[in-house]
């Protein structure tokens, strides 16, 4: 249980921060999750242990938001919520990266919480659409399809945006 713990803790932990930002509450709920597989027989069969713990956690955190804010919990994150995609995956050391990157920056900005939550897991943590699926709620097409939605806002966004450096 402990080389699980060590090797997922930081992409729990990071998911996690982009679903709650109360860093307490979010060492609570990964704890708890780990503490309720190490006393569990048989853990929920899932498509991997990553997505299984991905899943897990999405999902003990909304509880505990919900159990915070007395407000209904919904299967799916609310659109108001703030799914960030942190400016440090996009930093790049070269000068003439900088426009790029400011233009994938500022579509990312203008997607939907949905969308940038498929583009984390796909692209962030490496999943597959079946493990996306499974984090998400939704069937493999339904993210297959939003991811490709994402991407051609993107792609939309980013050609329409006037050029910033010269």
């Amino acid at each position: 249980m402990g080389l699980l713990f060590r090797r997922h803790y930081s992409d729990l932990y990071r998911y996690g921060n982009k679903i709650c930002a109360d860093i307490a509450i979010l060492e609570d709920c990964i704890q708890e999750l780990f503490i309720e597989l190490w006393q569990s027989k048989n853990p929920p069969p899932s498509i991997s242990v990553k997505a299984y713990l991905l899943k897990a956690i999405k999902y003990k955190l909304l509880k505990a938001l919900h159990k915070r804010s007395n407000t209904l919990l919904q299967a799916n994150m609310p659109e108001s919520s703030h799914f960030e995609i942190s400016y440090e995956t996009f930093i790049i050391d070269k000068q003439e990266h900088a426009e790029k990157t400011a233009r994938v920056i500022n579509a990312l900005e203008q997607l939907s919480a949905r969308q940038k939550e498929i583009i984390y897991l796909k692209f962030y943590q490496n999943l597959s659409y079946e493990e996306v699926s499974d984090i998400m709620n939704i069937n493999y097409q339904v993210a297959r399809n939003l991811l490709s939605q994402a991407i051609k806002t993107m792609k939309k966004i980013i050609q329409q945006l006037p050029l910033l450096f010269c």
